[in-house]
């Protein structure tokens, strides 16, 4: 799979480099997720949602009326409504850094599943049944809890999956997108738009910190990305839009202009785009999230 193929997006996620996990928690009447992808985990329940179809890298299928998925970084995934009949589903979202569990820690014999498992999710792994029920409460206790509470319940449900029975490998291959973190402009151009991006950012003025013109510099990032850098800058923006919608008690005009965007028409239009749906129906649509600094 190709970045160039337009049918794949790359999510920029809420999370930041100071947060541990980020926790979503909303019934939804309506399940629709394009195919995308993230440097992030992703773990991923459903309950009441049999009909829906889900895609993790080669893998396609109708699920049962609850499921748990995890999702390994960079692998491409996504979900349709497709025959689902319900119009109360509840969804919990987990994601988290490759970054959070250190490869020292992970490499200590008591964290043996869990490291397992993290290779395992490069081809996305889907529970059991009994792990799903398992887990269900606890998931949804996590949407509750906040600080270290929220992380050790997390590492503790984590563990237990790892070691939970009858795991099955979704996809044949390891499908995913090479992480365009890889290459060192790239990890500058990011770290330089994630500092500045509440405020005016150029094409050329982005292009002079890894030594390009503005034209190759362009063609680069579309190569890497998919995306020309406007489209790039322009999704890190609603990245920041989306988590302060939900965190911040702040007007849509007021999160507009903090996250770069000079006027609120170009805002709405770019996170419609983007998200399918406008600022204000995404901030309804969620019941909560819960971050650890």
């Amino acid at each position: 799979m190709s970045f160039k193929n337009k049918k794949v997006h790359r999510e920029i996620t809420p999370l930041i480099a100071q947060d541990s996990f980020l926790v979503l928690d909303r019934v939804k009447t309506f399940y629709e997720f394009p195919i995308h992808f993230h440097p992030e985990f992703e773990l991923n329940f459903i309950s009441n949602g049999k009909g829906i179809k889900r895609i993790v890298g080669d893998s396609v299928e109708e699920i049962e009326d609850l499921e748990l998925v995890l999702v390994g970084p960079n692998l491409y995934h996504g979900w349709k409504h497709h025959k689902c009949t319900s119009n109360e589903m509840h969804e919990i979202t987990v994601q988290f850094s490759e970054d959070l569990f250190h490869d020292k820690f992970l490499q200590k014999t008591i964290m043996k599943p869990l490291r397992d498992m993290f290779n395992k999710s490069n081809r996305g792994i889907l529970f059991s049944k009994a792990a799903s029920e398992a887990m269900y409460p606890r998931l949804c206790k996590v949407a509750k809890l906040d600080g270290i509470d929220l992380y050790l319940e997390m590492v503790s449900i984590l563990y237990d999956l790892a070691n939970s029975k009858n795991q099955e490998l979704l996809s044949s291959l390891t499908l995913h997108i090479d992480s365009f973190q890889n290459s060192e402009r790239i990890k500058i151009i990011n770290d330089f738009i994630h500092q500045n991006y509440d405020s005016k950012i150029t094409l050329e003025q982005v292009s002079v910190l890894v030594n390009m013109s503005s034209v190759s510099f362009n063609r680069f990032i579309k190569s890497r990305t998919g995306k020309t850098f406007i489209e790039y800058l322009n999704d890190v923006r609603i990245g920041y839009a989306s988590r302060f919608l939900v965190e911040k008690d702040l007007s849509i005009s007021e999160i507009a202009f903090t996250c770069g965007f000079n006027t609120l028409t170009n805002f709405n239009r770019q996170f419609k785009k983007q998200k399918g749906c406008t600022p204000t129906a995404y901030k309804e649509n969620f019941n909560g999230l819960k971050r650890v600094i």
